[in-house]
């Protein structure tokens, strides 16, 4: 199974031109995992397409237990990337991409070259 991708980056220097791209010019290779958020739900989002939707308590939980490559806090909601989404993706023979806070990447790194434990064990 291939390694995900990983795009980082500050805001504004061209991410998701870069990913639509490359959604285009290679269509069936790549997917995106489904992210968790602690955030309520928008009209016409679908829980497991759009986000997991989980509580907040659930989340911190799912941190404790070293269940996510990455997490972060944005305007008092949670959105974390977990080691099942990514596994996910790669079973279905896909590369995964992984859009994410440039702080966190050393710690993807390490989770999936490395084969070392999860960003959360190591806060």
């Amino acid at each position: 199974m291939a390694q995900p991708l990983v795009i980082s980056g500050p805001s504004g220097v061209g991410k998701s031109t870069l990913l639509q791209r490359l959604l285009k010019e290679y269509p069936g290779q790549f997917e995106f995992s489904v992210s968790h958020t602690t955030r309520q739900k928008r009209d016409k989002e679908i829980d497991g397409k759009h986000y997991h939707f989980i509580s907040k308590e659930q989340f911190q939980s799912e941190i404790k237990s070293n269940l996510f490559i990455e997490y972060t806090e944005y305007a008092g909601n949670l959105y974390g990337t977990s080691i099942k989404s990514v596994e996910l993706v790669r079973k279905s023979g896909k590369i995964c991409i992984l859009d994410i806070d440039s702080e966190v990447c050393l710690f993807v790194y390490c989770y999936y070259i490395m084969e070392l434990t999860p960003f959360a064990s190591r806060m």
